[in-house]
């Protein structure tokens, strides 16, 4: 699998980023807890932060005009969250939630990031490549929701999950994901029910298509 470009799960980000990594923001570091549906922030605040997830998981959304909620990703230990202020968001479009209760995250403010960014050009380069990436992961995932049927859906987003964490047995030439995701985020990610989620499931794994367990989806050779 390519997983270059999504660099997060190839990188110790935690450790490049985090301000108490570094002698001379070590004054200014700070984590913030959370307990499970705590706000992180909400759209229309004001957009001065970057956010790395130290532990537990975040979910990031937004909330359409019929007020029904929309979310555009789930992330996990050493992701960032809140990134768009670097390209100079103002105010947030989106909410970021904690769906844990021991959920933390480290604040880097915009000043410190863009201090970093100018101190490293590979690092620079990689956070620029990593925005696109999730932009496009994003415009491709509701294009899906727009105009393709469930089970397309999900089959579209495990070959999302096989680009992000997957690899090929090199003896079956099955591609096994091991994954952050719960079926409850899954189904939030493609905007089914829990329900749906599992009747679908069940008919793939049926049709052979795949194993689903809680970590590992299995996802057979043709």
């Amino acid at each position: 699998m390519n997983n270059s470009i999504w660099f997060f799960d190839n990188i110790d980000v935690f450790q490049i980023l985090c301000p108490h990594k570094f002698t001379e923001y070590k004054k200014d570091h700070s984590f913030n807890f959370f307990k499970k549906g705590d706000y992180i922030y909400f759209e229309d605040d004001i957009a001065n932060k970057v956010f790395l997830v130290n532990s537990g998981k975040i979910k990031v959304g937004y909330l359409t005009e019929d007020g029904e909620e929309m979310i555009t990703a789930i992330l996990s230990k050493g992701q960032i969250f809140g990134e768009k202020a670097i390209l100079g968001e103002e105010k947030r479009n989106e909410f970021a939630q904690a769906l844990d209760n021991e959920a933390s995250t480290c604040v880097v403010t915009l000043d410190i990031m863009h201090e970093l960014l100018r101190q490293n050009t590979e690092f620079s380069i990689s956070i620029y490549k990593f925005i696109g990436y999730r932009f496009k992961k994003l415009e491709r995932r509701l294009q899906i929701m727009l105009f393709k049927d469930a089970k397309t859906r999900l089959l579209e987003f495990l070959k999302e999950l096989a680009d992000d964490y997957g690899f090929k047995n090199a003896v079956s030439g099955d591609t096994v994901i091991k994954h952050p995701f719960t079926q409850k985020d899954i189904a939030s990610l493609i905007g089914l029910s829990r329900p749906t989620l599992n009747i679908l499931i069940n008919e793939l794994q049926d049709e052979k298509v795949l194993t689903f367990e809680r970590k590992q989806i299995i996802l057979y050779k043709n």
